[in-house]
């Protein structure tokens, strides 16, 4: 009963989460500056409609109504899978993030597995380690990385491999002849290896905290005291422990990670969730904007729900009871 009554309880945060996404969705585009008339001439053509003519072209593509009723409009095709149709190349938005989810998911997935892999395995270094010249140079190098603005550092790195020594694509996913496994893994190195470069820093020096905090506890103070090998000590008491908040962070990351796959697709061209944002953004599509801000939020409320599923998996002191 209690476990059906805390699934309970968090499925309606959730669902009070989503509502309040939706509504910040709806309402984010229309705050920008603009609006999405200018995708129908030049400004001197616009400038030259009547009023007649606006409302009328406004009306056309259904921001013409008042507030309220495209705001239901938009929550009712948001229950019903149909969030519009695109203004800018007038594509059913589903189509658009459909054609661009998978090379997000493609890009997002392979960075994480490559920030786990190195953040995780040079924080246990940098912990273990920490009182010689090496523990030292991995934890300025993560400082350092982390203080890297992806932009900057995606340029960097197209100015070196793409342009100095020409050795790896700088954007888009296809070659000559077209799409190709070979291809697309070659032009993911550039975009996979910002994306890690970048994130590995935090979850460095969030493995390397954990892990001192578990060494320093008391319980493996008493039991190194009492002669246990130290090494014995790390792989069956310490890392299980230290590891469990670096997996909410790893959950978390996942979805924030496509959110700021924004900067990394719109560097390199890549034609993913993000680089799609972008253009709505410049664009003031609403359609289009909507749909794809509901997917990045619906992806980070996902990755928060699977931590909260899979956490009690892994520490038997998070189960319902499992304090008694």
């Amino acid at each position: 009963m209690t476990t059906w009554r805390y699934a309970a309880g968090r499925l309606a945060e959730y669902a009070a989460v989503l509502m309040v996404a939706l509504t910040l969705n709806f309402a984010l585009p229309r705050a920008l500056p603009g609006g999405p008339l200018k995708l129908f001439g030049s400004p001197e053509a616009l400038a030259r409609l009547t009023a007649d003519e606006r409302a009328q072209i406004a009306n056309q593509y259904g921001f013409g109504k008042p507030l309220h009723e495209q705001f239901l409009d938009y929550l009712g095709g948001v229950f019903t899978l149909d969030l519009g149709t695109s203004l800018s190349d007038g594509r059913p938005v589903t189509q658009a993030l459909g054609e661009a989810l998978p090379w997000t998911l493609l890009l997002v997935g392979t960075s994480i597995v490559c920030t786990a892999l190195v953040g995780v395995t040079f924080g246990v270094v940098g912990a273990l380690r920490r009182r010689k010249g090496k523990g030292s140079g991995l934890l300025g190098t993560a400082i350092v990385l982390d203080s890297f603005p992806q932009f900057w550092l995606g340029m960097l790195l197209i100015v070196l491999f793409g342009v100095q020594l020409q050795w790896l694509p700088t954007f888009g996913v296809s070659g000559v002849e077209g799409v190709t496994v070979s291809g697309v893994l070659v032009h993911l190195i550039l975009p996979v290896g910002t994306m890690t470069l970048t994130g590995m820093g935090y979850l460095f020096l969030y493995t390397r905290s954990s892990l001192l905090t578990v060494l320093t506890s008391e319980p493996i103070q008493h039991a190194h005291a009492r002669g246990v090998p130290y090494g014995q000590l790390v792989r069956r008491h310490a890392l299980r422990p230290a590891l469990l908040p670096v997996h909410t962070i790893l959950m978390m990351e996942i979805g924030f990670l496509a959110a700021g796959s924004i900067v990394v697709e719109t560097v390199f061209a890549y034609p993913g969730l993000g680089r799609l944002t972008f253009d709505a953004i410049t664009a003031r599509d609403y359609p289009l904007m909507q749909g794809a801000f509901l997917v990045l939020t619906l992806m980070v409320v996902l990755m928060n729900a699977l931590a909260d599923a899979t956490y009690p998996l892994l520490d038997p002191r998070a189960r319902a009871g499992g304090g008694r």
